[in-house]
């Protein structure tokens, strides 16, 4: 079976003004399907083929740098597209319940975690993510991660990895046609499109996946 890159719920310009339809689409039609196939053409008559997305990120210390970019390519956009919405179509009342109490105890506040997602975000050197997860215990953390590295991986430190609920592409390919330099504009538009219906749903997955002992969310193979 080979890796897919999922449909996106929305058009290209559905993020508009936010993130401009020209950047949604070169980011989707040509970064993430770049990612797709060349994880397939890495993983080809292998073991790794096989492998669900989240498990094959879970022992990427095993495999080649080629399959460790691409196959964290390939899970970090399918979450970063899922983890928006059309300003028009976002319900702003539906943080709420458990994810909104895990973020009160370990935050204070939205406002909070906002603050330091978005200096996560904008102190990451050169590419990579900003990230909200889980971790073991299921407690909220921010981290950063380079590249396409993402939390799930086996060599992430351990304070850094758990599983993702919410990421942040800061890549200059995610930004740069509509912001240029300006990443902070970037990050806080983005706080504006988050889909919390989706996070929420992550989390309470997360959580319950977490007392099975496996990993949660965010299925990308078809």
């Amino acid at each position: 079976m080979a890796f897919k890159i999922p449909t996106l719920s929305y058009d290209f310009n559905a993020l508009e003004p936010y993130i401009e339809a020209r950047t949604m689409e070169l980011h989707y039609k040509k970064h993430h399907q770049g990612y797709v196939d060349k994880l397939n053409a890495a993983t080809r008559g292998t073991e790794a083929e096989n492998l669900p997305l989240e498990d094959l990120l879970a022992g990427i210390s095993r495999y080649s740098k080629a399959v460790r970019d691409n196959a964290g390519g390939h899970y970090n956009h399918s979450l970063f597209w899922t983890s928006m919405a059309a300003p028009s179509a976002r319900d702003t009342n539906a943080l709420k319940g458990d994810l909104k109490t895990a973020i009160g105890r370990k935050f204070g506040s939205i406002g909070q975690l906002e603050e330091k997602f978005s200096q996560e975000a904008a102190a990451c050197f050169g590419s990579g993510w900003a990230w909200l997860c889980l971790d073991s215990a299921r407690e909220l953390f921010v981290c950063s991660t380079p590249n396409q590295d993402n939390p799930l991986m086996d060599v992430l430190n351990t304070k850094d990895q758990g599983t993702p609920l919410l990421g942040l592409d800061v890549w200059e390919h995610a930004y740069y046609l509509q912001y240029q330099n300006r990443r902070p504009e970037y990050i806080k538009a983005f706080w504006d499109l988050i889909n919390w219906s989706v996070v929420s749903e992550r989390f309470t997955a997360a959580t319950s996946q977490q007392a099975k002992g496996s990993h949660a969310l965010c299925s990308t193979k078809e």
